[in-house]
């Protein structure tokens, strides 16, 4: 019996997940937005572990983050960021999220949103700060001025994303975007979350991180990265 569009989805679905499954939880790795080419492990944001001197050195300099996240879920994954200002014990205090995915808990939506636009949310979503499913992570590190501009764009692309689409704009596409507008290069949109938020810090760390300043503006900083800085771009 020929299967239906919807049962065809799932099908195609079922073999992607069960052909490409996600790593174990990766490290996170933290970075200050002003020397980009240094990358360090330390606790995620939703982490316990103590971190180590140069991380709370990097911290207590520039103590506002944008965090690149994805999890796990019983489907491919979710990829977004949380956002916030670190206290002085280095803990988060009260972080935010933003991320695109269907308005529902319910799969109909989901499943959906393979072939068509479905409404969309920008927010939290069950199990976006819980460090059990963090599977992969890189924490940027701004001061007050960056982040507010970083912010009041994440606000802007909230008000402008009504839809979700798997093959068109997804939550890495979002996520993606968030980046770009901070000056750094984005893998495919296409790739499962962990893999995205992997190939992200690895495009924009290390040796990396000067091919993208050279390439952007010549002095170093990239053109996004200088309108953070001099108050040109959008404001929170």
């Amino acid at each position: 019996m020929p299967l239906s569009g919807r049962h065809t989805t799932l099908a195609l679905l079922a073999l992607f997940v069960a052909g490409c499954q996600d790593k174990p939880p990766q490290p996170n790795f933290v970075s200050a937005y002003s020397d980009g080419s240094v990358a360090v492990m330390a606790p995620s944001v939703t982490g316990n572990a103590a971190a180590s001197p140069s991380v709370k050195a990097m911290e207590a300099q520039n103590n506002y983050y944008i965090e690149f996240r994805a999890r796990y879920a019983l489907s491919y994954g979710h990829t977004y960021v949380v956002f916030g200002q670190l206290n002085s014990a280095g803990q988060a205090v009260n972080p935010e999220v933003a991320g695109l995915h269907p308005a529902s808990t319910n799969e109909v939506p989901y499943v959906l949103g393979h072939i068509v636009p479905v409404p969309s949310e920008t927010g939290w979503s069950d199990g976006d700060l819980e460090e059990a499913y963090r599977s992969a992570s890189w924490r940027v590190m701004l001061n007050q001025s960056e982040f507010n501009r970083v912010v009041g764009y994440i606000r802007k692309l909230q008000g402008s994303s009504p839809v979700w689409q798997a093959s068109v704009y997804n939550c890495n596409a979002f996520t993606g975007d968030i980046a770009k507008f901070m000056g750094y290069k984005v893998p495919s949109k296409y790739l499962r979350p962990q893999q995205f938020v992997t190939e992200l810090r690895e495009l924009n760390t290390g040796s990396n991180a000067s091919n993208r300043s050279a390439l952007n503006q010549p002095g170093g900083y990239s053109s996004t990265q200088a309108m953070l800085q001099t108050g040109r771009a959008a404001q929170p």
